[in-house]
């Protein structure tokens, strides 16, 4: 039976059967979109079965994710495992600068946030991407970025990914517009960008992870559980494979962004500038008084200063925690070291629980940030 035989009846069944959930888009965003003539005519079967398959799984694709049912989701990534196979045959093989068109799309949508937040999308993606990635258990080789499991429930629900459905949402829209990369390249990439476009070190990253269902999916207490002390911190990152250096230099990452009362139960931002990669985390914890916030919600702390920023009680372990405190303190002292940690440690952190043999490449790549193009 002929390829596109083999597709046309699962996929119509697929397509017809799935719910569609529109996601829902802020009304400042938009899509680029590009129209050109009439293409040319296939000039063997190879090229119009190749295209049968992509024009099939990108078609497919968007109803059968944006589908709560976790079977369409699986169809699509069954669909989209052809789609692969169609660039193969047309002998397409994503090159740095393909992905680095990506990374570009991605850059320009995160100050597309309007009023969201502080203005910028960059902290809810860079949050997607760690949260995608953390998962991973050295003991069992299971989660991590491969798979991208996020996408099914329940993972999707658990009380650590509330609010990360704006990032997915936004992810979508990029990959509508680059069908050919993978959701665990896609997020973790939008992870880089983040960190890159907000002033941050550069991000060493590779393409190559690929897309599971919905029986790879991890349970419910991988991630970080803020209201907990050292131990806790140690236990789960020890989990993944880090030290306590690494684990204070990943920490850093809340340099960014602000907790929300209606998602984590946290409220407020970490430091005053939450939109710009700085190594303040780490000086406000040592330089401000912190006390007890005293309020209906979670044990956090707030500066006795001004009252307007948050410290988790994860956070504050790194003053009172010998070990951790050393490299809290070093980190507060110079910017440079700590971006350089930090970008290692997040460089690991992405790759967790992906297959060294995946990798497109043996060494990752660097990309180039939206300002550093035009110059």
């Amino acid at each position: 039976m002929s390829l596109a035989a083999t597709l046309r009846v699962p996929v119509r069944r697929a397509v017809f059967s799935a719910s569609v959930r529109r996601a829902e888009f802020r009304p400042n965003a938009y899509r680029r979109f590009t129209t050109g003539g009439p293409p040319p005519a296939p000039k063997s079967n190879t090229v119009l079965y190749a295209s049968i398959a992509a024009f099939t799984a990108a078609a497919a694709g968007y109803y059968l994710y944006n589908s709560n049912s976790d079977t369409s989701r699986e169809a699509a990534t069954a669909i989209k495992s052809a789609a692969q196979a169609g660039k193969a045959a047309t002998k397409f093989t994503p090159t740095k600068e393909d992905y680095q068109k990506v990374y570009n799309r991605i850059a320009e949508l995160l100050d597309e946030a309007g009023d969201y937040d502080d203005g910028s999308f960059g902290p809810v993606v860079l949050r997607l991407a760690w949260h995608a990635s953390g998962t991973y258990d050295k003991n069992l080789g299971t989660g991590g970025s491969n798979f991208a499991t996020m996408r099914f429930e329940p993972e999707s629900l658990h009380d650590a990914n509330a609010g990360l459905l704006v990032a997915r949402a936004l992810m979508e829209k990029i990959k509508q517009e680059f069908p050919w990369i993978s959701y665990g390249d896609l997020w973790t990439l939008g992870g880089v960008a983040a960190i890159q476009e907000m002033a941050g070190p550069k991000i060493p990253w590779r393409p190559g992870r690929i897309d599971g269902f919905a029986s790879d999916v991890t349970p419910d207490g991988r991630l970080p559980d803020a209201s907990q002390g050292s131990q806790h911190v140690r236990d789960i990152f020890y989990r993944m494979g880090f030290n306590d250096q690494e684990i204070v230099a990943l920490i850093g990452a809340h340099a960014l962004g602000r907790c929300h009362s209606d998602r984590s139960g946290f409220e407020g931002p970490w430091t005053f500038s939450p939109t710009t990669f700085t190594n303040d985390f780490y000086k406000l914890l040592f330089e401000e008084k912190w006390v007890w916030k005293k309020w209906n919600g979670p044990k956090q702390l707030q500066d006795k200063k001004t009252g307007s920023l948050m410290m988790l009680p994860t956070d504050y372990v790194l003053t009172q925690d010998k070990s951790f405190k050393k490299y809290a303190k070093a980190y507060a002292d110079d910017q440079q070291l700590f971006f350089k940690d930090f970008a290692a440690a997040f460089a690991k952190l992405l790759e967790l629980g992906v297959p060294p043999q995946q990798f497109v490449t043996a060494e990752p790549w660097t990309l180039k940030t939206l300002d550093e193009q035009k110059a």
